[in-house]
């Protein structure tokens, strides 16, 4: 049984996997991590949703990485991931931020991801609730905070002109893959693009960012939950 230190701050790092386009995602994988600033990991989850997966197989063919629901029905059987409704997806990630008194929810491109859990919440439950965080937890965005810490470093412009990874502006892009291979020295790594996989490149940039020691921007400018 993981024990918990009241003196420590944890945080949740999540990512989604969705269908029906960027506009209004709904969520059909959802992956998190339980760490400290260190870089420790204490809990770890992945869910598959039921309602979207199963019950709206048709929508499920929007996916972006619709190549992989193959993959996802064989780990399925395998029992290496976990099928859930919406709901226990929800109540497990309240009662993960109760047990561990969760500082900040983390993921890269929080915009994107609080859009896809809010649209899946409203959509699963007909507006019912309209909300799927704990309105009282504040949300982090690794990519902000990317921005403003390793993407203005000399070195890291340097490789990614090297690598061809810069955008049409002249400045360098900082997708989780991306600045995973920078951190790591891994130049071949693929990101898979699944929930908790992705989760645990993800939380590494935050710590990174973390180790850096500067002021950082924590939400994307103008960003309002």
């Amino acid at each position: 049984m993981t024990k918990i230190d009241n003196r420590r701050k944890y945080y949740l790092t999540i990512d989604t996997e969705t269908a029906n386009g960027l506009d209004c995602p709904i969520v059909y994988d959802i992956g998190g991590a339980v760490h400290d600033k260190a870089g420790n990991v204490y809990e770890t989850f992945s869910f598959v949703i039921y309602e979207i997966f199963v019950e709206c197989a048709d929508l499920m063919q929007s996916a972006y990485y619709a190549d992989k629901i193959p993959m996802y029905r064989e780990q399925l059987r395998e029992g290496s991931r976990r099928m859930v409704r919406w709901n226990t997806a929800r109540k497990y990630i309240h009662e993960l931020c109760a047990k561990y008194n969760i500082s900040a929810i983390i993921a890269h491109n929080a915009r994107f991801d609080v859009r896809a859990v809010n649209t899946t919440e409203r959509y699963i439950t007909s507006s019912k609730y309209r909300f799927f965080f704990p309105f009282n937890i504040p949300v982090w965005d690794t990519l902000s905070m990317a921005e403003s810490t390793i993407c203005r470093q000399k070195t890291y412009i340097e490789w990614a002109r090297a690598n061809n990874y810069m955008r049409s502006r002249n400045t360098p892009r900082a997708t989780a893959e991306i600045l995973y291979k920078y951190i790591t020295n891994t130049p071949d790594f693929i990101e898979s693009h699944t929930g908790l996989e992705d989760v645990m490149i993800e939380y590494k940039i935050f710590v990174h960012c973390c180790r850096q020691h500067k002021k950082m921007e924590k939400l994307p400018k103008g960003w309002k939950r």
